[in-house]
């Protein structure tokens, strides 16, 4: 059943809808093993609606992009996303900006400026969070300050 729905929402098979419901065939499996997979599922539908969506001006909540990433955001990095209409799902920008975060830890450093293509996060590497993010518009000018290493992504 939820496999046929994450292959409808890829865009892969188009299967019938059963006339069970999903919520009570999960509701009454006596398998604690496949209730586990059925939520692990579930997240990862999540995720593949987020990731395989184009930007498109939608806001971005930081669970979103943490089941992405792996990384935390603060509500400010995630209101700078927004207001600044920053495409973080393209390219595998995620994926590449915790590899970043994954090597300024590697090194000892505490709070890095980690730029994926042509946008700057800043992330306390302790906390393992993004603090705020800007893009190639709103770098111009600006100074980073209190970092202790660069990692270019």
């Amino acid at each position: 059943m939820l496999i046929n729905e994450y292959l409808q929402l890829r865009g892969t098979v188009q299967a019938e809808q059963p006339k069970q419901d999903i919520q009570s065939s999960e509701s009454n499996s006596s398998n604690p093993a496949e209730s586990l997979f059925a939520a692990e599922l579930k997240s990862l539908i999540a995720a593949q609606n987020v990731a395989g969506n184009v930007y498109t001006g939608t806001p971005t909540t930081a669970e979103q992009l943490e089941i992405m990433s792996g990384v935390n955001f603060s509500r400010h990095a995630v209101e700078r996303i927004n207001q600044r209409n920053i495409d973080v799902y393209s390219g595998g920008k995620l994926e590449r900006l915790s590899r970043g975060v994954e090597l300024a830890e590697s090194k000892g450093s505490d709070d890095a400026l980690v730029i994926v293509d042509r946008t700057a996060f800043l992330v306390s590497v302790r906390s393992n969070k993004v603090i705020t993010a800007v893009d190639a518009n709103d770098m111009q000018g600006n100074v980073f300050t209190n970092i202790d290493s660069t990692v270019i992504i």
